[in-house]
């Protein structure tokens, strides 16, 4: 069944297109993400939709009794309004029908034996009306939701305008979600949530029977929550049957099929073109009217043709200088045994953390675990209460904050750029318009400069300084699609060693080697992507289940059951790598990548002896599946 259905939709602001034509609908259950440039009208879009904003033209068509439900700006309640009572408002309709229930309990005391029977009825109506709408159930939906989203018992008594903007986000999200509107309206619903708040959303939308249009840049939980995909332009909306990876390939082999086929019409038309003047001059020569008339009917018919635009991928993207870096010692930066607390409360706890040359490593935990204290104390921002902090030899930090700043804003972009780095005017602008600062935006004061701008430009200066270990602190906040794309690729070919923290899954997946988890003040490393990582975690919550059944049925035999603690110390034990099988491992790699190294020499100095390149590629296939074998060898110790 269509829920909703949107047929050449217009928007103007003034004399400025926001979109132009667009058309698509929303059946029953559908989970779909919108995507699109920054400013391409997707906010918009959800806005008119729920009739905030207007529209010049098409038509929105909306099932009778459906309703929308969206996730917008903060609204303001009264001063003395709590958390929980934000929540409750969602179930306002069951409330004043427990409310005329209450009303006829009490008046049924008092009424005369013969309205009692109907007074009765209406009860039993009340009563039935309550039950369908789950009033019997609204202590364990809430709890549910409040849960999942990490809303503890506290936050639900604090009054709702002293909470953070990250905190109202949840509690209004919570409120939405105990709704249930039959379409669900979310721009960036994962913003200010941590990973485990993220993946139980991902699990409630996937049960979510209703219909639900999702603006995210997480791609992640794109893949993982819809099934289909919009992306919206100026001029027409495109719909992709699949999740958000299944887009990106579709989208490419729908580019390649259109410049194929603008391609072929180009020679169609030259062809056309060449025949019509073929045709005159002929008729020229000959004074012949019949090549005339030709070129004339085929001159007709290249008329009527509808030329085809030339396709365009996407739009101009962000381009991250790539400087050579200077290699810096295999140890490049260590903590040992670092505490730190705040307030009387251990939020590091005797923290020994190793990188090495050309690791890339992922620091990940919930909100507030210390991830970012953590950074700060290994730049040296931040005293540790106690332990000790090493950096490597020849190591050059550069370090992109979660929120950016800068000590003169008052400067424009090019005259930061340029006296930072004492280049000329000329070669700073060279560089901006890699990141997308051109002709006039260079001129503007950074102060002016939005959150995803300012990163953009810290960006920009870390990579053109040639920095050999790059420091991050949520590098994908602010930043769009197509950008978040752009800083993989550009951290992918990065020669140096990278540190970051970041939620961004899809990123971390593509960039970490190694995954450094914070919880309860300790740290626990996985040598390996996020998917190893999530592996590793359901091995051991799998592993974890059997333990504790196994202790169970011990228990009803032998009543000696250890105690929970013990089974998870034994757990521990059981999950402890083999540090020298390691080392040993490490060691016997980096020996076959030399050996390989070396063969690949051999084959450039002997690319004319057919033998000898025999001789080297049996050699090289032969060290390569040997050094397969240690690889998986190493990741699965």
């Amino acid at each position: 069944m269509i829920e909703l259905n949107i047929n050449n939709l217009t928007k103007y602001y003034g004399a400025n297109k926001i979109f132009e034509t667009i058309s698509f609908e929303i059946k029953t259950g559908e989970h779909i993400g919108l995507v699109g440039q920054n400013g391409c009208g997707k906010t918009t879009l959800m806005k008119t939709l729920m009739g905030m904003e207007e529209h010049q033209a098409g038509e929105i068509s909306i099932r009778k009794d459906c309703k929308l439900g969206y996730l917008d700006q903060i609204p303001e309640y009264p001063e003395a309004t709590t958390t929980m009572d934000v929540i409750q408002m969602a179930f306002s309709k069951v409330h004043e029908l427990r409310k005329k229930m209450n009303e006829l309990e009490l008046n049924m005391a008092n009424v005369e034996q013969d309205d009692l029977e109907e007074a009765v009825k209406r009860y039993s109506r009340l009563q039935e009306q309550y039950e369908l709408s789950g009033g019997y159930e609204l202590e364990t939906r809430i709890r549910k939701i409040t849960e999942g989203l990490n809303i503890t018992e506290n936050l639900k008594q604090i009054q709702f305008s002293s909470l953070s903007g990250g905190e109202k986000t949840r509690i209004i999200l919570a409120k939405l979600l105990l709704e249930e509107p039959d379409i669900l309206l979310l721009d960036e619903p994962t913003n200010h949530l941590d990973m485990n708040t993220i993946l139980w959303l991902e699990n409630f939308l996937k049960d979510y029977k209703g219909a639900a249009l999702i603006i995210s840049h997480d791609r992640y939980f794109l893949d993982h929550v819809v099934s289909k995909m919009i992306d919206l332009n100026q001029d027409h909306a495109e719909v992709y049957l699949g999740n958000y990876s299944y887009y990106v390939e579709e989208k490419e082999r729908r580019f390649l099929i259109a410049l194929k086929d603008y391609e072929n019409q180009q020679k169609k038309i030259d062809r056309m073109e060449q025949q019509i003047e073929r045709f005159r001059i002929w008729g020229a020569m000959r004074d012949s009217e019949a090549m005339y008339k030709r070129a004339k009917v085929i001159e007709k018919r290249l008329e009527k043709m509808d030329e085809l635009n030339r396709p365009v991928l996407g739009k101009r993207k962000m381009r991250l200088n790539q400087t050579k870096v200077d290699r810096s010692g295999k140890m490049v930066i260590e903590s040992i045994h670092v505490k730190k607390s705040f307030d009387n409360r251990a939020l590091l706890e005797n923290v020994c953390l190793q990188v090495l040359f050309q690791d890339s490593v992922c620091i990940i935990g919930d909100n507030g675990c210390g991830k970012t204290t953590l950074l700060k104390i290994l730049l040296g921002e931040l005293e540790a209460d106690e332990g000790t902090v090493k950096l490597g030899a020849q190591v050059k930090i550069g370090y992109l904050a979660q929120h950016v700043d800068f000590e003169d804003e008052d400067q424009t972009i090019l005259e930061y750029f340029s006296r930072l780095h004492n280049i000329s005017y000329g070669e700073a602008r060279s560089q901006l318009a890699k990141v997308l600062f051109v002709k006039e935006d260079v001129n503007k004061k950074i102060k002016m400069l939005s959150g995803g701008e300012k990163s953009r430009l810290r960006l920009c200066s870390l990579t053109f300084e040639g920095v050999n270990f790059l420091v991050l602190d949520e590098p994908t906040n602010h930043l769009d699609i197509d950008s978040r794309e752009v800083l993989e690729d550009t951290l992918l070919s990065f020669e140096g060693t990278l540190l970051f923290v970041s939620h961004d899954r899809y990123f971390i997946d593509k960039i970490a080697s190694k995954i450094v988890v914070i919880e309860n003040g300790m740290i626990k490393e996985y040598y390996g992507d996020y998917q190893y990582y999530q592996e590793e975690i359901k091995k051991y919550n799998d592993s974890k289940e059997v333990l504790q059944d196994r202790t169970i049925v011990k228990d009803k035999n032998s009543h000696k059951a250890e105690d929970g603690k013990n089974v998870v110390t034994k757990l521990e034990k059981v999950k402890k790598p083999n540090l020298r099988k390691i080392e040993l491992l490490e060691a016997s790699i980096e020996h076959m990548e030399g050996k390989l190294r070396a063969i690949e020499e051999l084959i450039c100095l002997h690319s004319s002896d057919s033998e000898k390149l025999n001789e080297c590629y049996g050699k090289k296939e032969e060290i390569s599946q040997e050094l397969e074998t240690a690889y998986f060898e190493y990741f699965n110790v």
